[in-house]
């Protein structure tokens, strides 16, 4: 077996690193080769080894293999190492980031580290002044040692810095408060943490300009993520060290107004952020314990989703009539229905920014308000205070409203004072927590609510869901046949146009071939021969048949409709739709 000096000494290719002259010396690739990688590496500011292994010129196990056999340096498999295990701040993360080297163990004064590349004397050198120790080099494979990097982290502020990896200039938070009620110290620089700041503000900026709806910082025993809800979708976005997570928690209590010195119970707060000069984004905090630390979970509530427009919202222009001649009337209720995230609030505060005049009193109770609308009478509704939604809807009617909006409709007495405001001159607004618009009679009746009051009271119902928007930069046509489409809900004659289903395909400027979100709708207006269905008690399905003779659509059937304009796929309405 050759030594390390003959290896080098062997071969004339001194413009090689050491890792590409025991390459060559081992037959392994061929000098041109391996001078051509390396000066391809230089001009691409890349690292050599990552050139070879990329390139596919040597893979990451025969460079491993060759590595071990040239330095006589003993070859460790990464998976077979429990990496909770490793020790921690014994080498600065950045050393570790910039040279791909992992520290394995301590003994006596020198450190085990594990490394593709034990040629590399600048990483050997760094190592040593930065600790004070010699160095064992133990041989990995790239590929798995550059993961196990890219995953492990050390102290707080230096993965801090390396999240943030950058000079970045925020406003401050505009709800920001000092700690003035508690005299733990700890606390107080809990909440002052400089790095835990700026990554802070740099998770809620991102995920704004992400367009994401909810952040949550997710505390587990072994580890700490922070995962985006973007177009309905959770991802991944980072894994901060698991050091952070109390220090994170106290900041982002402290400036929501909760209480940092109560970690047994939930609580929720409101926080607001500059993103400009004249814009402000409000933020929804929401507080949980869990085995291993609070779970916060972040909504945010842009002010200006609420006058996109109906237009914006993809109401189909039969479906937008019917809506607008609904809460153009004096009097009566209009509910919307869906599951949690499906758009209630924002199609019911569009509604409510038409009907926002100078002539009209509008008041609202929900819990909590989510969106701030100038010109409207917002109440947050405490259970605690005893300011429940019916406590607050008696108030409205002593307040001389013209339009009411009650966030849900829990229970009977709000139920009942609700349809009691919708018969004596008042629009009335809210949602329901049902499947679609037939059923939602159904609950109703279900509740304990009288016919009668049904029939008289409510005037239309929307049941909506929201289905990923297809990137029109990248979508692909979808050749799908032509029974799998009826099976789906298509008719025979709607097969029959030029019309071609699209697929999600994916690029840089959307989300696996999505990008943003688009409603799709049931709009069932009651009419007399609906109301007659009502009063006789008749069910869901008696109610979704007479709505389909007179031209109301299906959740499916408005899918499936968006998927013939090309709006979203076959697939992404299957999912959100049950038929």
């Amino acid at each position: 077996m050759a030594s390390v000096d003959t290896v080098i000494q062997d071969t004339s290719t001194m413009a090689l690193p050491g890792l590409g002259r025991a390459l060559v010396s081992a037959g392994k690739l061929g000098q041109k080769a391996a001078e051509d990688l390396y000066k391809k590496a230089q001009s691409g500011r890349t690292t050599f080894i990552a050139e070879l292994t990329g390139s596919g010129a040597v893979s990451a196990y025969d460079l491993a293999h060759t590595m071990s056999t040239a330095f006589a340096a003993p070859l460790l498999d990464l998976d077979a190492i429990d990496v909770q295990r490793l020790p921690k701040d014994l080498l600065d993360a950045k050393i570790c980031a910039d040279f791909r080297i992992v520290v394995l163990s301590k003994r006596n004064n020198r450190l085990m580290v594990a490394t593709a590349d034990p040629a590399d004397q600048q990483a050997a050198e760094k190592i040593k002044f930065a600790t004070q120790m010699g160095v064992d080099w133990v041989i990995a494979e790239f590929d798995k040692l550059s993961k196990l990097v890219e995953s492990q982290s050390t102290t707080a502020n230096e993965a801090m810095d390396n999240i943030i990896g950058g000079d970045f200039e925020f406003d401050e938070m505009a709800a920001d408060a000092a700690v003035t009620e508690t005299s733990d110290k700890t606390l107080s620089s809990e909440v002052d943490d400089a790095p835990v700041v700026k990554f802070l503000h740099k998770m809620l900026l991102d995920a704004f300009n992400m367009r994401a709806s909810d952040l949550h910082f997710e505390p587990y025993e072994h580890n700490y993520r922070v995962r985006f809800r973007i177009d309905g979708e959770l991802r991944e976005i980072a894994s901060p060290p698991i050091a952070i997570k109390d220090k994170l928690a106290s900041r982002i209590k402290v400036i929501s107004r909760m209480d940092i010195s109560e970690k047994r119970v939930p609580q929720d707060g409101r926080m607001k952020l500059k993103v400009g000069p004249d814009r402000v984004i409000d933020f929804r905090v929401s507080s949980l314990p869990t085995l291993f630390g609070e779970k916060i979970v972040i909504r945010i509530l842009d002010p200006s989703s609420a006058k996109v427009g109906i237009d914006a919202l993809g109401y189909e222009p039969e479906e937008k009539k019917r809506l607008m001649e609904a809460i153009g009337r004096p009097y009566g209720m209009v509910l919307v229905t869906g599951p949690t995230g499906s758009g209630k609030t924002v199609s019911l505060y569009t509604c409510l920014n038409i009907l926002n005049k100078p002539g009209i009193n509008i008041s609202t109770a929900e819990d909590p308000s989510e969106i701030n609308l100038p010109g409207v009478n917002q109440v947050n509704v405490n259970e605690k205070a005893g300011l429940t939604f019916a406590a607050a809807l008696k108030a409205f009617l002593r307040q001389d409203p013209d339009v009411i909006m009650v966030g849900e409709i829990r229970d009977l007495e709000t139920a009942d004072i609700s349809i009691k405001a919708a018969q004596t001159g008042h629009m009335v607004l809210s949602t329901l927590h049902t499947n679609d618009a037939p059923t939602t009679l159904t609950r109703m009746m279900n509740m304990g609510i009288p016919t009668f009051n049904i029939a008289s009271s409510v005037i239309l119902i929307t049941a909506q869901r929201l289905a990923r928007r297809l990137c029109p930069t990248c979508k692909a046509p979808l050749d799908v046949p032509r029974k799998a489409l009826i099976d789906a809900g298509f008719k025979p004659e709607d097969l029959d146009g030029t019309w071609t289903p699209y697929k999600p395909v994916g690029c840089s400027a959307c989300n696996n071939g999505y990008k943003g979100r688009v409603g799709i709708y049931q709009v069932m207006p009651i009419s007399e021969e609906i109301q007659r269905i009502i009063l006789k008690g008749g069910s869901a399905l008696d109610i979704a048949q007479q709505a389909g003779r007179e031209g109301v659509r299906t959740l499916r059937e408005s899918g499936l409709l968006k998927v013939r304009q090309g709006m979203t796929s076959l697939e992404e309405v299957l999912s959100v739709t049950n038929e």
